[in-house]
């Protein structure tokens, strides 16, 4: 009798429970056949390569209107990867969050249009290294939230990029203790909104973002900073893409020369029918630093991409060629992969 009562309460506890949110899992899984054709790279070994993760998400209502939700995800090894806990309509105006899964500027590093990887998306090329995606693994609180005319704000900081995930009730103390702290926000406009000019301009969007980190508490040091401004316009089967940025890596240690990088993004998409695209996409990265040494000629990325969409699964191919990889020149660095992607 008492097991049954027991049973009975447990029932109705998660039937309260179930009431009040919802949880879900979700996935994808990839695998991909990739040819390594020219430069450092071209012994291509076995080509076989998988890539995999899950998602446990839940969300509830609280009474007061506000939304309430959460996110963990998993690494290839299925092992707990990034986390975040997100608070929505906050007095009606925005949302917070805080964890370690996203990162505004990481977000838009390349968005020019591609049908399916971008230009240097498959590994051909070496760039530098975009600010926010050395800050998306790092503990963050963020808010976002919409400004008249601007548009949506997402905006983030890092109270130390030590890379410390602390468990609840924890501090990341002395974790690698001479970094300091980061801030990432972007604003996403559609210029098809804007009061008076909109009507002309409607189908274009303009992302900007900007972000800082301190690689170092040591004194007279620079910090990494990034820059960038991104336009895309869509008309019928087209879309297409610009996008310009600017990353200087700062300094570690004092009286050092800090080496920064300018990009050139495009990217054009025609969908041949509602499953079927192709795109151009090239990105031209310039490299700069006081040696002016070899390594800082204008490292160029061309790629043509072939998607290909059957209900949850994706296709895609890629002919990527690199001249000057890694801003070195004559250097060459190109490959062909062929992905196939299933998302539940």
């Amino acid at each position: 009798m008492k097991i049954t009562k027991i049973l009975v309460a447990l029932s109705f506890l998660f039937a309260v429970a179930a009431q009040a949110g919802e949880m879900t899992v979700t996935g994808n899984m990839q695998a991909t056949y990739q040819s390594e054709r020219e430069g450092a790279n071209s012994t291509t070994g076995n080509p076989l390569g998988m890539d995999k993760e899950l998602k446990f998400s839940g969300t509830t209502e609280l009474d007061n209107g506000m939304t309430v939700s959460v996110m963990q995800d998993t690494s290839d090894a299925l092992a707990f990867g990034n986390s975040q806990i997100s608070f929505g309509n906050v007095m009606g105006l925005a949302t917070i969050y805080v964890g370690s899964d996203h990162d505004p500027l990481d977000a838009v590093d390349d968005i020019t249009p591609s049908a399916f990887e971008e230009a240097n998306g498959a590994g051909s090329g070496t760039y530098g290294t975009d600010l926010g995606a050395s800050t998306a693994s790092n503990m963050g609180i963020g808010f976002k939230f919409d400004l008249p005319v601007l548009g949506a704000v997402n905006y983030k900081h890092y109270p130390k990029v030590d890379a410390t995930k602390n468990a609840d009730k924890n501090a990341s103390g002395n974790a690698n203790m001479t970094v300091g702290s980061a801030n990432v926000v972007t604003i996403t406009t559609d210029m098809g909104e804007l009061p008076y000019i909109g009507a002309q301009l409607a189908g274009l969007g303009l992302t900007t973002g900007y972000g800082e980190r301190e690689n170092t508490t040591i004194a007279n040091t620079d910090d990494a900073v990034e820059a960038t401004a991104a336009l895309k316009y869509a008309f019928g089967p087209v879309s297409l893409g610009y996008q310009k940025k600017y990353v200087n890596l700062g300094d570690t240690a004092a009286a050092v020369s800090a080496i920064s990088f300018k990009d050139d993004v495009y990217g054009v998409v025609y969908a041949v029918n509602d499953a079927l695209s192709i795109s151009y996409n090239r990105m031209q990265s310039y490299r700069h630093d006081r040696t002016k040494g070899s390594a800082n000629n204008e490292q160029s990325t061309t790629a043509i991409n072939i998607g290909y969409v059957v209900g949850g699964m994706t296709i895609g191919l890629q002919e990527a060629e690199t001249d000057d990889a890694g801003n070195v020149k004559d250097a060459k660095d190109n490959t062909r992969p062929l992905s196939v992607a299933v998302a539940f």
